[in-house]
């Protein structure tokens, strides 16, 4: 017992060392080319300096390291198990009665530690960071200038409008405001303000139009705001107070990538989508993939343990090793192949995104189950 621990222990650290040096190595390299691309794009703009670019790049190295973590522990766990088995450590341990499930065990646990500190921990430093080089890259190197060149100019939201009974829809359309620009205490504003009120089943109710409308915690606030009814005849100005569940970092969020939220963002991101009547499918299968991030990591390992414990007098390792590789790509371009038809609702997102990490952990089984057993 004492000795199979201690083998567990010593595997597991092995793993752990090859996995993190090639989790660095990989993240290193495609950081760098990320950074040529980051050059090539800026050698036309003579206000974008060396120092812009390269923060662009590093803000994105979180990102991109969470990105390629399976592709790490499948190719630091080859490399460490075939550097165990070519020095016989291995093939003693097997040949002593240790069945390869008791030392891969502890492997194992390091994977799926990995994946839960990257769903749980690094995820959140991750979203922030690339949101930060999404903002400066759409600053400085692209030729958009953020939300405020939507549609000419004018900014298109949808929410919930609990005013409403039954809960219907409300659409406002403005011109958002520079924060330079903005009113001391204004975090958000919008001018020459449309506002369409519309019934659960999509029926126009009123029409609102104001010369400004501010975001303000819990509501907007337009002022002098002129109400059309379904007699189409305009109220007197007068103050409007409408309800909200938006802020300024949600109207922001709305517009980026699901991969600049935070796992732990997401779920609440995912409840305002879906109650102003926008398709949160996105940032659902974003979720359930950062969920299944362990599984995955988990069947890589076990998928590095099949394809490099073949002692190496029995001939055939290099083939052996390079079928782990091109498993490993097989389940990349599965992941991918899913996520496209999850995002178009030809499957269900929870297959969409548990099916690439529930394959690939039944097939490293069979491996191994076949390796050991059979």
């Amino acid at each position: 017992m004492t000795f199979t621990r201690t083998l567990t222990l010593y595997v597991s650290r092995r793993f752990a060392a090859m996995t993190v040096a090639m989790l660095a190595a990989l993240a290193c390299l495609v950081a760098l080319f990320d950074l040529i691309e980051l050059l090539r794009r800026a050698a036309t703009r003579q206000d974008v300096t060396f120092g812009l670019v390269t923060q662009i790049a590093a803000l994105r190295l979180p990102f991109v390291a969470m990105q390629i973590l399976p592709f790490a522990i499948l190719l630091g766990g080859i490399t460490a198990f075939w550097r165990l088995t070519r020095s016989s450590e291995l093939i003693v341990a097997r040949a002593a009665g240790i069945s390869a499930w008791g030392f891969l065990t502890g492997p194992v646990v390091v994977a799926v530690m990995l994946g839960v500190v990257a769903t749980t921990m690094v995820s959140p430093i991750s979203s922030a960071m690339l949101a930060r080089a999404e903002r400066l890259d759409a600053q400085y190197l692209r030729n958009t200038s953020g939300i405020t060149a939507l549609a000419g100019g004018r900014l298109w939201l949808r929410q919930a409008d609990p005013g409403l009974e039954p809960q219907g829809v409300a659409i406002l359309s403005g011109r958002p405001v520079p924060f330079a620009n903005l009113r001391p205490g204004e975090a958000f504003r919008l001018d020459e303000v449309s506002l369409w009120r519309l019934s659960a089943d999509d029926r126009p109710l009123a029409r609102v139009e104001a010369g400004s409308a501010v975001l303000q915690p819990g509501h907007w606030l337009m002022e002098d705001a002129v109400i059309f009814g379904a007699d189409r005849m305009p109220s007197p100005p007068q103050r409007l107070v409408m309800p909200t569940e938006l802020t300024p970092a949600r109207i922001q969020d709305s517009f980026a990538s699901p991969d600049t939220l935070s796992f732990w963002a997401l779920p609440d991101f995912i409840d305002v989508l879906e109650k102003a009547g926008f398709s949160a499918v996105r940032h659902q299968l974003q979720y359930q993939s950062l969920l299944a991030l362990p599984l995955l990591a988990a069947a890589m390992a076990l998928l590095s343990a099949g394809f490099s414990m073949r002692s190496s007098r029995r001939g055939g390792v290099g083939q052996m090793i390079g079928g782990g590789v091109a498993a490993g790509f097989a389940l990349f371009v599965i992941d991918k192949v899913t996520g496209e038809f999850g995002e178009a609702g030809t499957l269900p997102l929870i297959f969409a995104a548990w099916a690439p990490a529930g394959a690939g952990f039944l097939l490293a089984s069979a491996l191994l189950l076949h390796l050991e057993d059979g």
